[in-house]
């Protein structure tokens, strides 16, 4: 007799299913007035657009083998020697982070760092690290790189180019400090085992050489368009849209309907829905209380404790909506500093970032133990030094 498998729905299916779920009722009771939902959907249409596109963009990227590429030629480049690896990586990580966003590198790099530690046969609790803990930290300095920062950069009414410029010293420090802690925690040779050199990986070849060089230049033109000032949503759509076409007539197959990033649009809108349900209700009381309304560096330095503190105890989005909803219109430098909070701290609890959440599901499927205790001591260590360092740099540069 022919056993009935039956399919279980993975845990971040129902996770966003839930929270979309929960979001919905929270409008069609009532306890969400409905001009508020209204409000608040207005508010990230556009945000919504650009994650749909670029998460397919990336993707596609993956397929094309366009990361794999990049990260064994760094590999190659470091010639065994572990330092050099370790800042290779570190740039790869910073540079996805950046010019796509956080949930792209710990989605996309993560499997391409340990595929990259298995060829090189070095351990791969260093190299997974690296991408977990720089998706958050290295999230600062572009709006593409985090949706909390694209929320800002509406708030604050900066371009691409004035918001890179106000947020590059705290990006600077935020990362630096990462290097830090993943040297000390992870990298150096006491920590990663005895060898002092590892075998660099041959060369890899792409299944695809034209359609992994054509994602790659739609990738680097996606980056350049948005830092030229381009709408984040229309640049996205058009570098996707251009990659969509060139796997329609290389590998049509590729096309799938798992490539529309549901999940992540489901977590989003269940999300904000929850929020504005809670700030209607008091929430914005007690963040209020918290983070105060003082503009200069002690408000500054309460703004980035408190996102800290929230997005590790519920989820850095969550934690930004509820605190730009009290930090007056006019202390611009107060919501970026909360921006560096919810960014750069996450790193404590698994759900403190969607990134978070990612990166430990992508471990587990690939067999990987993340040993907890030391990522939580070690990303305790880092949110506190990253969070505080990038702070003190915002203001010392505003």
């Amino acid at each position: 007799m022919r056993r009935v498998t039956r399919l279980r729905p993975h845990p971040l299916d129902l996770l966003a299913l839930g929270l979309l779920g929960v979001g919905i009722l929270c409008w069609a009771t009532g306890a969400l007035p409905a001009a508020d939902a209204g409000a608040i959907i207005d508010r990230i249409r556009p945000i919504l657009a650009f994650l749909f596109s670029v998460v397919i963009l990336a993707e596609l990227t993956s397929q094309a083998q366009t990361f794999d590429v990049l990260a064994t030629r760094l590999a190659i480049i470091s010639r065994g020697r572990f330092a050099v690896l370790f800042l290779l990586c570190v740039l790869l990580a910073v540079l996805v982070t950046v010019g796509l966003n956080l949930d792209t590198t710990a989605v996309l790099l993560t499997p391409i760092m340990l595929a990259l530690a298995d060829r090189a046969g070095v351990a791969p609790l260093p190299l997974a690290v690296t991408t977990a803990f720089l998706a958050n930290t290295a999230s600062l300095l572009l709006p593409v790189g985090n949706l909390t920062n694209l929320l800002a950069a509406d708030r604050v009414a900066l371009p691409t180019a004035e918001f890179a410029a106000r947020m590059a010293a705290p990006e600077a420090v935020s990362v630096a400090a990462t290097m830090i802690v993943l040297w000390v925690f992870f990298w150096r040779r006491g920590r990663r085992g005895g060898a002092a050199r590892f075998t660099p990986p041959a060369p890899f070849r792409p299944a695809d050489p034209v359609l992994c060089t054509f994602a790659g230049v739609a990738c680097a033109l996606f980056v350049i368009a948005i830092v030229a000032g381009a709408p984040l949503a229309l640049a996205s759509a058009a570098a996707a849209g251009v990659t969509v076409v060139a796997f329609f007539f290389r590998r049509r197959e590729q096309l799938r309907w798992s490539l529309l990033p549901w999940r992540l649009i489901a977590n989003v809108v269940g999300m904000f829905l929850i929020v504005e349900t809670l700030s209607v209700h008091g929430l914005d009381t007690l963040v209020g209380h918290l983070i105060g309304t003082d503009g200069g560096f002690v408000g500054q330095l309460r703004a980035a404790g408190t996102g800290l503190g929230l997005a590790n105890a519920v989820n850095n989005l969550p934690a930004y909506i509820a605190g730009e909803a009290v930090i007056p219109l006019g202390n611009h430098t107060q919501l970026l500093a909360l921006l560096i909070g919810t960014n750069a701290g996450p790193l404590i609890t698994p759900w403190g970032s969607l990134a978070m959440l990612l990166w430990f599901e992508r471990c587990n499927a690939a067999g990987l133990a993340v040993p907890k205790r030391a990522v939580l001591i070690s990303g305790s260590v880092l949110a506190v030094l990253a969070v505080g360092g990038a702070t003190l740099a915002l203001a010392a540069t505003s």
